[in-house]
């Protein structure tokens, strides 16, 4: 954000009303208005703005009235009517001086009012046309006087007096006591007295509601202005609790508002105050390169949001800038707010953050890829088993043939081939040679045939080793290929290879297979499954110590859903209640040398398939059932996009 200059003065406030040049005609006004305030005492200055224009009225009130009583008494020869004259002029002198010295404007403006009152009843008594009163205009303004400086009771009082004294006093002392012969005794100037009476009491109500309106609407100005005076109050408290730079300038740049942070930083940055009405920028506003654009949009009324960077101490700071305009009465931007937000903090955590992800996804390849490797090397690890299993067996039936039979009746043979149609017919030995022959001929075919068998299920085996290794080159989320297969066949192919290995435990085998169509699946991942899930029923039998060992195989259609279901049951060791929902979890083993890895790794296939793996056991030493759902249908392959 641009800053203020530093070298440039602080000049008046833009938008704000400019400082009045005295002109002529008010300098001799501002004389006066200050001529004023000097008769007034301190503590009456001090006072609102609506009670010192009262407070000047008082003043000018008796300094007037005290000029005209002196020039009437320099002027006019002494005699009786001297008298009032000083009186009044005692009084008004008296207003001066308590306004001057007093603290409360109640004394000076009553004594005013009696003055003025005074003075206007004496003349009235002494002048002798009775019908003067009646049509002057000053009890009109004695009222309005009184009312403006005492308030509407206390001129009540001397209004009533005034038209007691001027109107029914007065003309009964000319016409009954003085007795003016001039004076008409019939009551030709009643009416004009009692019109003169009623005019004084409607100057006295029309100036109380004259003076309620404007109490009033004093009142609602003060209580405007201090309902303006709280929510300016809120509004700058919101302005300084923040920790973000608010700033509001004018079109020309100058500042309006500008919040602790704003200052601060800019104390840090030129090491002085930030002064109200300074220019924010050090420049013209649209003559600057980089802000001129961004104030063109906001005149236009348009509200700006971007990421700016700044040098403090030689340390980068990113500020999150904001720039809304501000729009005048009729709708026009008159000026505009800029907030300013630190976020190099957030923008430093944004990067570690993004540091952080790149690490945590190179971490999860790498977890993937050994995840992979170790569900590879698992299921080779029960092919390997199953290959271990047939060659144990091909090398005890190798060891099992009968070779040294043959062996010793070829020797016999080769020590009697000179006369070998002889020992065959006489010889005891040679008799029972051709039926010995014909039972090792027999017997070496049933052992040929028995290791044509093994090594057809190594042959197997050594297959699906090679097409774990195949599927893994192709990537784990490339579909395997697809074909029909029978799922009984396959089971049963499977049920073979772990065939050495339930004998061994002594298990019994059990087939419950149901009538279900053929499954279009990837093969060898199915049967990748199965080795798993009947890899571990022989180990949980292996380690049950009941003595009646079944494993149960079960196919059937799942009612109410395209779906099939594989179940294989062992009376084994069981699963504990609280690890049921933890057997698929990768790495979870209950076996001293398990890995965790080939449920896991089922469960995996199972669901690449659009199947299911699931188990449920009744408890420990109550054998377990493994639940393989598989849908008739295969799931249809996304399609490109």
């Amino acid at each position: 954000m641009p800053p203020a200059s530093p070298y440039e003065p602080a000049p008046s406030l833009p938008g704000a009303p400019a400082p009045r040049r005295d002109s002529p005609a008010s300098r001799p006004r501002a004389w006066f208005l200050a001529f004023l305030d000097g008769l007034l005492a301190e503590k009456l200055r001090q006072s609102s703005h609506s009670e010192l224009v009262r407070y000047r009225v008082l003043v000018a009130a008796a300094l007037f009235q005290s000029t005209v009583a002196s020039l009437y008494l320099v002027t006019t020869p002494v005699s009786l009517a001297s008298v009032p004259s000083v009186f009044v002029l005692t009084g008004y002198v008296g207003t001066l001086v308590l306004a001057r010295r007093g603290a409360s404007p109640q004394a000076p403006a009553l004594l005013l009012c009696i003055t003025l009152s005074v003075g206007m009843v004496s003349t009235a008594f002494l002048m002798k046309e009775v019908s003067y009163i009646g049509v002057h205009a000053a009890p009109l303004l004695i009222t309005l006087m009184t009312v403006y400086l005492l308030g509407p009771r206390p001129g009540f009082v001397l209004t009533v007096l005034l038209c007691v004294s001027l109107c029914l006093l007065r003309p009964l002392y000319h016409t009954q006591l003085v007795a003016d012969p001039a004076a008409p005794l019939d009551g030709f100037y009643w009416p004009l007295h009692f019109f003169t009476a009623f005019s004084m009491m409607g100057a006295w109500v029309l100036s109380t509601l004259h003076g309620a309106a404007r109490d009033e609407a004093q009142a609602s100005l003060e209580r405007t202005l201090r309902h303006l005076r709280d929510s300016e109050g809120k509004l700058q408290s919101l302005i300084e609790s923040t920790e973000d730079r608010v700033c509001s300038v004018t079109l020309e740049g100058h500042v309006l508002i500008a919040n602790s942070a704003t200052r601060h930083r800019y104390r840090e940055r030129f090491g002085r105050e930030l002064q109200v009405g300074q220019r924010y920028f050090p420049g013209p506003p649209l003559a600057d390169p980089v802000w001129g654009p961004r104030l063109t949009q906001v005149m236009a009324g348009q509200r700006l949001r971007f990421e700016e960077g700044e040098q403090l101490y030689g340390e980068p700071l990113v500020l999150d800038v904001s720039v809304n305009p501000i729009l005048g009465a009729e709708g026009h931007v008159t000026g505009m707010t800029i907030f300013s937000r630190d976020i190099t903090a957030r923008k430093q955590a944004e990067g570690r953050l993004g540091e952080l992800h790149r690490t945590l996804v190179d971490i999860s390849r790498q977890v993937g890829m050994a995840e992979v490797a170790t569900g590879v090397l698992h299921n080779v690890g029960n092919a390997l088993n199953s290959i271990n299993i047939s060659t144990s067996l091909l090398m005890d039936k190798l060891r099992a043939l009968r070779l040294g039979g043959l062996a010793r009746t070829s020797e016999l043979l080769h020590q009697h081939a000179a006369e070998l149609s002889s020992f065959l017919t006489t010889d005891v030995r040679g008799q029972r040679l051709p039926a010995y022959l014909t039972a090792l001929s027999n017997q070496l075919h049933q052992e040929r045939d028995a290791m044509i068998q093994e090594l057809m299920a190594l042959q197997d085996n050594v297959d699906h080793v090679k097409s774990i290794i195949s599927m893994q080159q192709r990537h784990a989320r490339v579909g395997g290929a697809i074909e029909s297969v029978s799922v009984p066949q396959l089971v049963d192919e499977a049920l073979r290879l772990h065939a050495r290995g339930f004998e061994q435990v002594g298990a019994r085998i059990e087939r419950d297979y149901s009538e279900v169509p053929v499954l279009l699946v990837d093969r060898h991942k199915l049967l990748q499954i199965l080795l798993n899930l009947l890899s571990n029923a022989r180990q949980a039998l292996e380690d049950s110590e009941r003595e009646d060992r079944r494993l149960t195989v079960r196919i059937k259609p799942d009612a109410g859903a395209e779906r099939l279901l594989l179940q294989v049951e062992d009376t084994g060791v069981g699963i504990a209640p609280e690890h049921q929902w933890r057997v698929f979890t990768q790495g979870f083993t209950t076996k001293k040398m398990g890995h965790g890895f080939g449920l896991h790794s089922s469960a995996l296939a199972a669901s690449e398939m659009g199947g299911q793996l699931s188990c449920s056991s009744p408890g420990l030493g109550l054998g377990a059932t493994f639940t393989l759902a598989l849908p008739l249908r295969p799931a249809q392959p996304a399609g490109p996009e």
